[in-house]
């Protein structure tokens, strides 16, 4: 069965704290910004958009239970760190309990926290918008970063990257390979 972006809503305001299901709001309408930016389908960016934490309110323990029940890949640092399993484990809620059955969706869901190499447009931006949205305060950079999302999206994501890895170094054990990965990749790519 496949539900409509209102009662994807009505179910996650309900699973969500105030807080999360705010946030999960502003990802859905930066994704459904930048589709219109950068031509992607505004629909499976709205669905992307707002099912990206849909499992991110489990517990750790429970994301690496459910990890393992369903044989989902599992890297050393999730499994030392099962919060970070919420992308993987929402994608595969997205598909089950919500009924996805775009690939492209799917993996904008499971890519959303790390990304990884060669991301899709969909992938890029989710994993943008997850960063950028407007309920977001914290991050350093963040009018400039939202600036150049809507100018370059593979340097958004670069810049992203840089960030989180400049962050997640002061504990180098947290950082997931594919970050890694990720980070490497774009570099590149982008010749920096």
């Amino acid at each position: 069965m496949f539900y409509t972006i209102g009662e994807i809503h009505e179910i996650l305001r309900k699973k969500q704290n105030g807080s999360r299901f705010i946030h999960t709001l502003g990802v859905q309408y930066t994704s459904a910004c930048l589709a219109m930016r950068y031509g992607e389908d505004l629909e499976k960016a709205q669905i992307a958009g707002v099912l990206h934490d849909c499992a991110k309110h489990m517990k750790p323990e429970k994301l690496l239970e459910k990890s393992k029940k369903h044989g989902l890949l599992i890297t050393p640092a999730q499994e030392q760190h099962p919060f970070l399993l919420h992308g993987r484990v929402g994608a595969y809620i997205a598909e089950k309990k919500y009924g996805v059955d775009d690939q492209d969706i799917l993996n904008a869901i499971e890519w959303h926290t790390t990304g990884r190499p060669n991301m899709s447009l969909l992938e890029k931006i989710v994993f943008t918008a997850d960063y950028i949205e407007p309920n977001r305060t914290k991050a350093p950079n963040l009018e400039k970063l939202r600036q150049v999302s809507f100018q370059d999206l593979d340097l958004a994501v670069y810049m992203i990257l840089d960030q989180t890895l400049k962050y997640l170094n002061e504990s180098p054990q947290d950082v997931d390979q594919t970050t890694e990965e990720t980070y490497s990749y774009y570099k590149d790519m982008l010749k920096l």
